[in-house]
């Protein structure tokens, strides 16, 4: 039952992060072996509101590494330096109905569904490599960063290493994706790129002000200068609604209610426009590839705080 009111954001905050870290489904990603070393009892959680002020639990301090959470970052990154037709003819935005991780079902257009998942974020950083060249990732990081309200960021060189390692299942898709002329560099190129990108170490407070900017009409928090064009930002959150959470996404709409996107490392991102950025970490997770705590939280904040797109005031 939701009740906005009189609860404080404090107050709520508390309750749904002790409710949270009670929930104790799902496991420790071990396709990518250095996941697996992380502890799984870990759980931080961030709420970020428009001035920059934050309520953090647990272990907000905590750094993990993107992952999925990357594939945000990086459309952003294609729609604001390539047109809609250039994007288009490698990647759509129609929700798949399957694991992030299929290999590979095409739409009619013989490109892949949406760029939330493994196979359009990979035609979407084969595109940057495209535009940037050698200098790929420093221009994409950099780009991150100020969308992370960061200085710097640091890549986590185990889990690059470890990603490289074993990433067959990626290496098949942009083997297929090479094959149908949606990738214009070689394979191992492109997925450098990707798994730098999905290696980039974060916290749950990065996400929360990445939430919040986007939630912001793409301005940083406390009054900061736009890091987006309006433009990217509809379509990005468009995007991220419909087809972050993968085949959940009809669920999630309809239960949470506002943009959001998973990372098998256990990290979760929320966007509630307007309001707040949520950034949640829990290092297990479910059959769908997202932090059962993580999802936990989002629900009753969003039950809680009356955080629903289509809710009554």
């Amino acid at each position: 039952m939701s009740h906005p009111f009189p609860y404080s954001l404090e107050t709520v905050v508390d309750e749904v992060f002790l409710e949270a870290a009670a929930v104790d489904d799902g496991d420790v990603t071990t396709y990518i072996p250095e996941l697996a070393r992380v502890d799984p009892a870990l759980i931080g959680l961030s709420v970020c509101d428009g001035s920059g002020a934050f309520v953090e639990r647990g272990d907000s301090g905590h750094y993990f590494t993107l992952q999925s959470i990357s594939k945000v970052l990086g459309y952003a990154c294609v729609l604001e330096i390539f047109d809609d037709e250039t994007i288009a003819r490698h990647v759509g935005v129609e929700p798949t109905g399957e694991d992030f991780d299929s290999i590979i079902k095409l739409d009619r257009h013989k490109r892949p569904f949406n760029p939330m998942v493994n196979a359009g974020a990979i035609a979407v950083t084969d595109l940057l490599l495209t535009r940037f060249g050698g200098e790929a990732v420093e221009q994409t990081l950099a780009f991150f960063a100020q969308l992370l309200g960061r200085k710097d960021l640091v890549i986590d060189e185990a889990v690059y290493e470890s990603e490289q390692r074993t990433g067959e299942r990626n290496r098949a898709i942009a083997h297929l994706l090479k094959n149908f002329a949606i990738l214009e560099n070689s394979v191992e190129e492109v997925l450098a790129l990707y798994f730098r990108h999905c290696a980039v170490q974060v916290t749950t407070g990065d996400l929360a002000r990445l939430g919040m900017t986007l939630a912001n009409g793409g301005c940083t928090p406390g009054g900061g200068d736009p890091v987006l064009c309006p433009e990217t930002l509809r379509k990005l959150l468009s995007v991220t609604l419909t087809c972050g959470m993968y085949n959940y996404a009809g669920q999630w709409v309809y239960e949470v209610g506002f943009p959001a996107k998973s990372g098998v490392s256990g990290g979760m991102l929320g966007i509630v426009p307007g309001r707040y950025g949520i950034g949640v970490f829990s290092p297990r997770v479910d059959e769908k590839g997202s932090s059962p705590r993580g999802v936990c939280v989002q629900k009753r904040l969003s039950d809680r705080l009356n955080l629903h797109m289509f809710a009554p005031d």
